[in-house]
């Protein structure tokens, strides 16, 4: 009998916002994996580092998202063959997600290659979007109100439409397209509307009230921007 595999979200930075579930997971697995970017950090095991004990770990290196996206894919190809031998041996493999594994999560790839095989469980995660709603203090909708939710890769006339006929956005993965976002927000008269929010739930996080006190630079990758009417 082969083993399952839990995608385990385990939120954005803050560990007392892992559910009671992924705690135990985490706690019972055999293998414990999570991705590892090029620097050598692993935000999701470092969230979750205090219920890792005795569990083989299985780090999945990841290159620069800067990097063409076939490398991408073929890491995750690796990792999916990888984490399939486990699975063969009935091992209990628990991959660790920041914020929540379907949205917007790693673990997509992983479940979209070993779903059709392997028996596979997502485990919800506190998101971003929540993280950083109680963060700022911005309830997101109420009533009657609609929420759009889109990244920075989306075009300018993705990101105005939504803008124009949405009471609550939110953008995320701001990062090096904060001044374009920004600039959007403006042509749409919504900065009054508008909150930016860096790593929520991190020892550095950052809420900005006025997006107009927002300097040049880029933004973090962890970013993200809450529009909400009538803040």
């Amino acid at each position: 009998m082969s083993g399952c595999f839990y995608g385990v979200g385990v939120g954005t930075g803050d560990p007392e916002l892992l559910t009671l579930k992924a705690v135990r997971l985490i706690q019972s697995a055999d293998i414990i994996g999570y991705l590892k970017i090029e620097s050598g950090q692993s935000l999701a095991r470092d969230i979750a580092s205090q219920w890792i004990d005795k569990q083989t770990e299985l780090p999945i290196h990841m290159p620069a998202m800067s990097i063409q996206r076939e490398q991408i894919k073929q890491a995750y190809d690796q990792a999916a063959i990888a984490i399939a031998k486990q699975l063969e041996h009935g091992k209990q493999v628990v991959f660790l997600c920041e914020g929540d594994p379907f949205f917007f999560g790693s673990y997509i790839y992983l479940y979209q290659r070993l779903s059709k095989n392997y028996h596979c469980q997502s485990i919800a995660g506190v998101s971003s979007i929540h993280a950083s709603s109680a963060l700022a203090g911005i309830p997101l909708v109420q009533q009657n109100d609609s929420l759009a939710v889109l990244s920075s890769r989306n075009s300018d006339q993705e990101l105005r439409y939504a803008l124009e006929n949405f009471a609550s956005v939110v953008i995320m993965k701001a990062g090096k397209h904060r001044q374009r976002i920004i600039k959007l927000i403006q042509q749409s008269k919504r900065e009054k509307d508008s909150c930016y929010i860096e790593r929520a739930g991190q020892k550095h996080e950052k809420v900005e009230h006025n997006i107009n006190n927002l300097t040049q630079e880029n933004g973090d990758y962890f970013s993200l921007f809450l529009i909400v009417k009538n803040k």
